[in-house]
């Protein structure tokens, strides 16, 4: 049963090619680890399932009605363990036919999601750089709807279900992107 993160990459570069959402889901790992850690869960695990969420992306042309039904689908036939293919299935709640409510599932949601809203706050900024993102303007970026209209705040607001207030959860997604900066080139 493949768990190990030299497994999921491998996977990972074989179904996605293009190169933002490789870094999306680079981000999303580093996020997802930093939440386990946060509230004392499998940061090996929730990391797998942050770097694996958009493994059919690509496969399924961003499909948002089959969108994550097809990665769990695949992690499954490949042995991954059921835990991470439901948290990557429930990720889309339009695709699976259920309301999030397991911590797992609603941290991977949230945390996969502010990653794109923290990428477009840091792109705003002269250098384009991580570095120069206040947490207050990630925050203030939430109100915005025109700002990166495509990002659902509702999503992002989960963090509140599983205890992490949006200030803190803006810090810690933040904090952890910018430990792989290097990696997402911001």
């Amino acid at each position: 049963m493949p768990t190990d993160r030299a497994a999921a990459l491998d996977l990972l570069n074989e179904h996605v090619k293009n190169q933002n959402m490789l870094k999306h889901c680079l981000a999303s790992e580093a996020v997802l680890r930093a939440i386990a850690a946060r509230l004392g869960e499998d940061q090996e695990k929730w990391g797998l399932a942050g770097l694996l969420h958009d493994l059919d992306v690509e496969d399924t042309n961003a499909d948002m009605t089959v969108h994550g039904v097809k990665a769990a689908e695949l992690l499954l036939s490949k042995g991954w363990p059921a835990d991470i293919a439901t948290a990557v299935r429930m990720h889309n709640e339009a695709a699976s036919g259920a309301k999030r409510s397991d911590k797992f599932h609603k941290a991977l949601a949230a945390g996969e999601t502010i990653t794109g809203l923290i990428t477009a706050t840091a792109l705003v900024y002269p250098d384009k750089k991580l570095a120069s993102v206040k947490v207050s303007s990630i925050v203030k970026r939430m109100k915005e709807k025109s700002f990166a209209a495509s990002v659902d705040r509702d999503i992002i607001r989960e963090c509140e279900d599983i205890g992490v207030p949006l200030q803190e959860f803006a810090a810690l997604a933040l904090d952890a992107m910018r430990g792989i900066s290097d990696r997402l080139g911001l």
